[in-house]
């Protein structure tokens, strides 16, 4: 049994037609479990909707970096409301992308501290977005004490010093399709080295779509392919470390997928 730990799922990202067969072709590859992952308020909206009515499917809602220039105080009111539902995970993603910039760095960091704060009013964990801002993300999660919720660094990227520090304010390592990737010697150094009780893996659908996929639309089936990569490293079976990431999300968030 394996679970997606970060998906796309609503929005332009898929069609709300090509959703059942989706899940369908992931069910047949063993992934039973999807947090879908909402990026701004309305897809947040959208996301929750799937996580009430499809089995397997539970939500994490938030304003993306890209989008933290949309962030108001209706906005974050809106989003407090929807992530109050039980069928609610995770806050977020949310965090810094200081490498496309699609926000200002500014509103980034003003979205980010109140994602941040809103979870831990919530008591819900963290889904955090960190490219090209490694100082920065960690800074702001030790600075609004988000070891108090902990959380997943999603699409894990960077290096194993990273991974210590993220560690340490106990958030687990969620590792994608990256893992596959001839050049990412640093994500397999970690993939290969973390704690067993804090790696998950996932799709990021439809985005960085693994080896032998890579380049063509990812989706939420084509996880197993990161799993088999990330136990290969580890030197375990593909069951186990499908049951051990499956165990460490219930873990996390106290939510596991039906068998």
């Amino acid at each position: 049994m394996l679970v997606d730990a970060h998906c796309h799922l609503t929005g332009s990202y898929l069609a709300p037609g090509a959703i059942e067969s989706t899940l369908a072709r992931a069910r047949s590859e063993g992934v039973t479990g999807f947090i879908a992952v909402g990026t701004d308020l309305e897809d947040s909206r959208l996301v929750l909707d799937l996580a009430r009515t499809v089995p397997g499917v539970q939500a994490s809602l938030g304003v993306h970096p890209h989008e933290a220039r949309t962030w108001t105080p209706e906005v974050e009111a809106g989003l407090a409301a929807l992530a109050a539902d039980p069928a609610v995970r995770f806050l977020g993603e949310t965090g810094l992308d200081w490498h496309y910039d699609l926000s200002p760095r500014e509103d980034q960091e003003t979205a980010f501290r109140a994602q941040i704060r809103l979870a831990k009013r919530l008591g819900k964990p963290l889904m955090i977005h960190t490219r090209s801002a490694p100082e920065a993300t960690l800074h702001l999660l030790r600075e609004e004490g988000a070891d108090e919720v902990r959380g997943i660094i999603h699409c894990f990227s960077e290096d194993r010093a990273f991974a210590a520090r993220a560690l340490d304010l106990g958030f687990y390592l969620s590792f994608s399709g990256i893992t596959t990737f001839k050049k990412a010697e640093a994500v397999r150094d970690v993939a290969a080295w973390a704690p067993a009780d804090r790696i998950l893996v996932e799709t990021d659908a439809p985005f960085l779509a693994p080896v032998p996929y890579r380049g063509k639309p990812n989706e939420p089936g084509f996880v197993r392919f990161t799993a088999e990569a990330v136990a290969a490293l580890r030197g375990i079976p593909s069951a186990q470390l499908a049951d051990l990431t499956t165990r460490n999300l219930e873990a996390l968030c106290g939510w596991a997928p039906s068998s």
